[in-house]
C-alpha cells in the first residue's frame, strides 16, 4: 500500500523556510519582498486562488497587493498596468491570474511582465531559459512536484519518468525539470498509448484534467505517483487524474487529491518571489 505524500505539510515547511528568508532579508537589507497579483474580472475560481495567495503572502511576511481591474479592461490598459508594476521598486514579483477574459491576449500580457519579476515562470525568456538549462524562475507547479519528490527521497537520476499532459503550465516544464535531474523522460498526450507508456514509469506525473484517467492496474509496482489533476465528479467529490484507490495498491508513494500538489503551487510561488527579491538586492 502506497504512502501518502502530504503536500499540505510539505508546503507549510516551504512557507516556514521562506519566512526565515524574509526575516533574514529584512534584517540584512532592510526590505521585504513585494508580490503584486492582477485579477481581471470576477471569475469565482480566480478569486479563491488569489485569496489563497494573499493569505500565504501575509504568512511569510511579504508586502502584497491585489490589483483588480474590471473584466472589460482593454488590452492596452492592462499592458500599461503591468508595465507600471514592472517599474515599481517595491514589487519584486508579478502574477497575472489566469484565465483572462476572452478579448484579452494572455500571451501578450504575460510577455509584458518583466522577466525578473515573472514569479510564475511563464515569460518566454524564462521558458526558454528552462529549455536551455539556464537559471531563471520556474513554473510553480512543476517546481512543487520536484520538491515533493525530494521530500520522499526520490532521486530522478537514472529513472524512467512519464509525464501525462503537455501544457505550457505543467507538462512541458515538468518534463524539462525531470530531464535536468537526469531522468529518462517520456511526455505523453491525448494521442499517446497510455496503457503502454504508463506501466514503464518509475515516476509518474499526471496533469490532464480528466477524472481518474489513469487506471490503477497500469501503475508499475513501486512507482512514485504525482497527481496534479483536480476534478469534480457529478456526485460532487473531488478526484484527481489517477484512480487513487487502485493506484495506491501498487505505488510506493502517491499524492492525494486534494492535499497533494495543490498546496505546493502557492508555496513555490512564495519561494520564487523571495528569490526574485534576493536577486534584485533592493
Amino acid at each position: 500500500m502506497a504512502q501518502l505524500i502530504d503536500g499540505s505539510a510539505i508546503a507549510a515547511k516551504v512557507r516556514a523556510e521562506v519566512r526565515a528568508g524574509v526575516d533574514a532579508l529584512q534584517s540584512s537589507k532592510g526590505f521585504v519582498p513585494g508580490l503584486a497579483v492582477v485579477r481581471v474580472g470576477e471569475d469565482p475560481a480566480s478569486r479563491i486562488y488569489v485569496n489563497g495567495k494573499k493569505k500565504a503572502a501575509a504568512e511569510v511576511g511579504f508586502q502584497s497587493w491585489e490589483l483588480h481591474p474590471d473584466a472589460d479592461i482593454t488590452q492596452d490598459a492592462l499592458v500599461a498596468l503591468v508595465r507600471q508594476l514592472n517599474e515599481d521598486p517595491r514589487v519584486h514579483g508579478i502574477l497575472v491570474q489566469l484565465p483572462l477574459p476572452k478579448h484579452l491576449d494572455a500571451d501578450a500580457i504575460l510577455a509584458a511582465v518583466a522577466p525578473e519579476k515573472d514569479v510564475d515562470g511563464f515569460h518566454p525568456l524564462n521558458a526558454g531559459s528552462l529549455m536551455l538549462g539556464r537559471p531563471g524562475p520556474r513554473a510553480c507547479t512543476p517546481l512543487g512536484v520536484m520538491r515533493l519528490l525530494a521530500e520522499v527521497g526520490c532521486d530522478p537520476a537514472g529513472k524512467k519518468a512519464v509525464v501525462v499532459g503537455r501544457s505550457n503550465i505543467v507538462g512541458k516544464p515538468q518534463a524539462l525539470l525531470l530531464l535536468q535531474r537526469d531522468a529518462t523522460v517520456t511526455l505523453c498526450h491525448s494521442k499517446s498509448d497510455l496503457a503502454r507508456e504508463v506501466p514503464l514509469a518509475d515516476i509518474l506525473v499526471v496533469a490532464v484534467g480528466v477524472p481518474e484517467l489513469i487506471r490503477g492496474e497500469w501503475i508499475k509496482p513501486g512507482a512514485v505517483v504525482i497527481d496534479v489533476g483536480m476534478n469534480r465528479r457529478a456526485d460532487g467529490k473531488l478526484v484527481g487524474d489517477v484512480a487513487f484507490a487502485s493506484a495506491s495498491e501498487r505505488a510506493s508513494f502517491i499524492t492525494p487529491v486534494p492535499g497533494g500538489v495543490g498546496p505546493m503551487t502557492i508555496a513555490m510561488l512564495m519561494r520564487n518571489t523571495l528569490d526574485a527579491a534576493l536577486r534584485s538586492g533592493k
